[in-house]
């Protein structure tokens, strides 16, 4: 893999635990404001077979330890045997952050060919059945698969996570509440899942739909410190309800092993530069909020016009528009708006070129649009939209999609 001279100048490079591979951080010196918000992204993707497209339903452990042998330790599975996860180390440096994303593509994506299978980076698969899903051999997961029973096995979903650390973690509750409104914008510019048990749903994002099945998701509830949020996890571990904090799932959640706020909302992006785009969007906002002297407050009329936006992200994606207590608001606005609030933040946080970015997907559609146009032209073919999510999906990483596919989608 070839890095730019100029991205390896602001790396720190370390070795593998055997000593063997690189695994790539952002440099450590820099900007004190930028290491402030250092952030990660988390990237799930379906294991699919190579000639038909078809999502796996049975996978090997060797993948997945070939997989973490050549990344350094940044891959693991996910609750069925279909996903995958990686997971980026702690970055500065949104340049760094895309290199890596762009390395943990390339390294899965040529284990798997070896198993003869392909990577995809959508939140829903086309033509997966979940009645055909099984669930990956780990006893956390075996006892989720038990308490959650036909749900679980439905959850054949991929999500995209960014974890963003704030200097002062206590304020990750008020930053949360704050955040609450801004999440169906996340979640519009990202949508990836138009396609559900190969039916063209006539959402842009049916992911969360889906996801809303299972308990303690959706919008974050309104605890606006420390203290309400442990007791109300305090009351359902002691009432055996979960065994601990990782077993909620809102849209975004405080995180349980890291001083981090963690966005949970997105749909996985197709697009390598969407993913990162809207990471630093996230970013970008959590410092400005986590800035103020006082941290905006967010009402119960805020959360619930927040809660029906997040069904118009689901339903529009990047054609939608948002209720609002002076009427409806067009994304474009929408975005604009969150764009021009934290300008002088991203500048701070070296990430303002990203956050602009944001913009280049509403003016060409997010992975959804993208599927469904490929749907389009193909006359209601989903292998061509299979096709097209598994070669868009490692473009990026050097392997540029096909004539045919690309035409397709111009």
């Amino acid at each position: 893999m070839q890095f730019d001279p100029k991205i390896i100048e602001r790396l720190r490079l370390n070795l593998s635990g055997d000593q063997s591979h690189i695994v790539i951080r952002s440099a450590a010196g820099g900007d004190a404001e930028a290491a402030g918000y250092s952030f990660g992204i988390e990237e799930e993707y379906f294991l699919a077979d190579a000639a038909t497209g078809e999502a796996a339903i049975l996978t090997p452990n060797e993948l997945f330890e070939a997989a973490n042998w050549s990344t350094g330790g940044q891959v693991m599975r996910e609750m069925l045997q279909a996903q995958i996860e990686v997971a980026t180390n702690v970055h500065v440096d949104p340049k760094d952050a895309r290199e890596e994303l762009r390395f943990l593509r390339r390294e899965v994506s040529a284990v798997a060919a070896q198993y003869g299978l392909v990577i995809m980076a959508c939140s829903t698969h086309p033509t997966a059945s979940w009645r055909a899903s099984q669930p990956t051999p780990k006893p956390r997961y075996f006892e989720m698969i038990e308490n959650l029973q036909v749900i679980g096995y439905r959850n054949m979903l991929c999500g995209m996570h960014v974890h963003v650390q704030l200097p002062q973690p206590d304020k990750r509750f008020p930053v949360m509440c704050a955040l609450i409104p801004h999440l169906p914008l996340f979640l519009a510019l990202s949508t990836s899942s138009p396609f559900w048990s190969s039916e063209n749903t006539g959402l842009r994002g049916y992911r969360l739909a889906a996801y809303s099945e299972l308990p303690r998701t959706g919008l974050p509830e309104l605890f606006e410190d420390q203290r309400g949020y442990e007791d109300y996890i305090g009351a359902l571990v002691k009432s055996g309800v979960i065994p601990d904090e990782s077993h909620v799932w809102w849209a975004m959640r405080p995180s349980f092993r890291h001083p981090t706020l963690e966005l949970r909302a997105p749909d996985v992006c197709t697009r390598l530069d969407d993913a990162v785009a809207i990471a630093c969007l996230y970013r970008a906002l959590v410092r400005h909020l986590g800035e103020m002297p006082e941290t905006p407050r967010v009402d119960a009329v805020e959360r619930a016009i927040a809660v029906e936006n997040k069904w118009r992200a689901q339903r529009y994606g990047t054609g939608c528009s948002f209720a609002s207590r002076d009427g409806a608001v067009p994304i474009a606005q929408a975005l604009d708006r969150v764009i021009e609030l934290v300008r002088d933040d991203a500048e701070a946080l070296g990430c303002a070129a990203e956050v602009e970015a944001c913009r280049d997907i509403l003016r060409r559609g997010s992975s959804a649009d993208a599927q469904l146009r490929v749907y389009e032209a193909s006359g209601g073919d989903l292998t061509a939209v299979t096709r097209w999510i598994a070669e868009e999906t490692i473009a990026e990483a050097g392997q540029p999609p096909a004539a045919a596919t690309r035409d397709a989608v111009n």
